[in-house]
């Protein structure tokens, strides 16, 4: 690929046996939108998969090129393509997905995400595994393998997002508890409760998808994620990270304006933060803080422009 860092496998990729093919069908679900030169190798990646029963590709909108890679893809027998929707965001365009998805396990791919071997077969036994309602996320790495920031997350209110996005938190010594961002923390040996996991990748049972109504289609793009994760624990379930489900996640590939993108961010934010207050004074706060929280979201991708 041009342009794209090479995807180092941080996992062997060893041949999977029969006796490792869970027990229930798996479909992954990709939402695609001019994603750019990483979608090719993170569709192959999928394919290549033999733990892959089903591949559900959702186009929201792609450059022509890409149609015919899609196309192409089309002609395997296990990949369902949803078209014809246009721009309809990542949280609808997923819940599609879902819909024509016939797994009874379901995981949830970016489209610049490389999946690392080993990757499905452990996020599908750690949801086995669990009897109960569960969420369990991938480790996003760097292209050099360092773990990427927004893998695993503390509890984002509108004091630690305020101060996480605006680096206070990591700044100033007494604020760093109101870091939500984990990834500087000791790796753990196996999956661990996380109050919030990153959405490019993670793993559901079908009914439990269904049980917390999916994805929040109020959400457009960004903070989609963060919602469900707060539902599934609302809900008397877990939310997990485990640290042996890796995926390169290449980000900043898509066609999109970033200030675009860190708007949608900073409106999800702030929908978020109304939407879990629970009496009319915190929801008085969220409203208040929702102008500052847009701004800091939209003036980062400035700053890092200015920087460079």
């Amino acid at each position: 690929m041009n342009g794209v860092a090479a995807p180092i496998l941080a996992v062997e990729d060893a041949p999977v046996s029969q006796a490792l093919r869970p027990r229930r069908s798996v479909s992954v679900i990709m939402v695609v939108y001019r994603t750019g030169e990483a979608l090719e190798e993170s569709l192959a990646r999928v394919q290549a998969d033999p733990l892959v029963d089903e591949f559900v590709v959702v186009d929201n909108g792609s450059a022509p090129h890409e149609e015919a890679r899609l196309a192409a893809l089309a002609r395997d027998p296990r990949v369902v393509l949803v078209q014809g929707q246009g721009n309809v965001g990542f949280a609808r365009g997923a819940n599609l997905g879902a819909t024509r998805a016939g797994g009874d396990l379901l995981v949830f791919l970016n489209p610049d995400a490389f999946l690392q071997g080993g990757c499905i077969a452990a996020l599908v036994r750690e949801v086995e595994a669990r009897p109960r309602l569960c969420l369990v996320g991938g480790r996003l790495l760097n292209a050099d393998l360092t773990e990427q920031r927004g893998a695993r997350r503390g509890e984002i209110t509108p004091l630690s997002a305020l101060l996480s996005m605006s680096g206070l938190a990591r700044l100033v010594p007494g604020w760093r508890r109101h870091e939500v961002h984990l990834e500087d923390e000791a790796l753990p040996d196996a999956a661990v409760r996380t109050p919030t996991v990153s959405g490019a990748c993670f793993c559901m049972r079908r009914e439990d998808f269904a049980a917390v109504g999916g994805f929040d289609e109020g959400y457009f793009l960004h903070v989609e994620d963060v919602d469900l994760c707060w539902r599934v624990r609302q809900a008397g379930g877990e939310v997990l990270f485990h640290p042996r489900a890796e995926v390169i996640h290449i980000g900043g590939t898509s066609q999109s304006s970033p200030l675009k993108v860190e708007f949608h961010k900073g409106v999800g934010l702030a929908r978020y933060f109304r939407k879990r207050a629970a009496n009319p004074w915190p929801w008085l706060w969220a409203c208040a803080l929702s102008p500052l929280v847009i701004g800091l979201a939209v003036a980062r991708p400035l700053v890092r422009r200015l920087k460079a």
